[in-house]
């Protein structure tokens, strides 16, 4: 945290920045970095959205696509006991619960490809075809 402080790029003092930071002091306090590192690249055919998910297994990841919205999200638990050279048990719990959102209108569902390997969620969504956009509807 230290360094954290020390590492920012501005007076502490200025006025504009001390709200920002006191609105974020018992977040980064108490919950660390819960922040899920995510690139969406969007090309002519497809969106490639790649996001750091270091500690997940496959089962904790969560992602839909609902409403032109791509929701990707993830929660684990770490609850381990060991014992220490004197005998004495230690224990280490702890909880992460993450979750981004993207608008990427016009998927093809259908064609979408998820793999997940040393951390990394690599999603490729390819983009539906242009659909004439004329349909003339007949009246009964």
């Amino acid at each position: 945290m230290a360094n954290d402080v020390m590492n920012r790029n501005y007076d502490f003092f200025d006025p504009m920045n001390f709200f920002n930071e006191v609105g974020n002091l018992g977040r980064d306090m108490f919950s660390g970095d819960s922040s899920m590192k995510t690139d969406v690249v969007e090309h002519d055919k497809d969106y490639v959205v790649t996001a750091e998910l270091p500690g997940f297994k496959k089962d904790d990841i969560h992602v839909d696509y609902h409403d032109e919205t791509l929701r990707i999200s993830g929660k684990t638990e770490v609850n381990q006991s060991a014992k220490d050279d004197d005998g004495r048990i230690l224990r280490q719990r702890r909880s992460q619960n993450v979750a981004r959102s993207f608008y990427l209108p016009g998927i093809d569902l259908k064609n979408v490809k998820a793999t997940y390997a040393d951390g990394i969620l690599t999603l490729t969504l390819p983009k539906q075809t242009e659909v004439d956009g004329n349909h003339e509807i007949s009246i009964d």
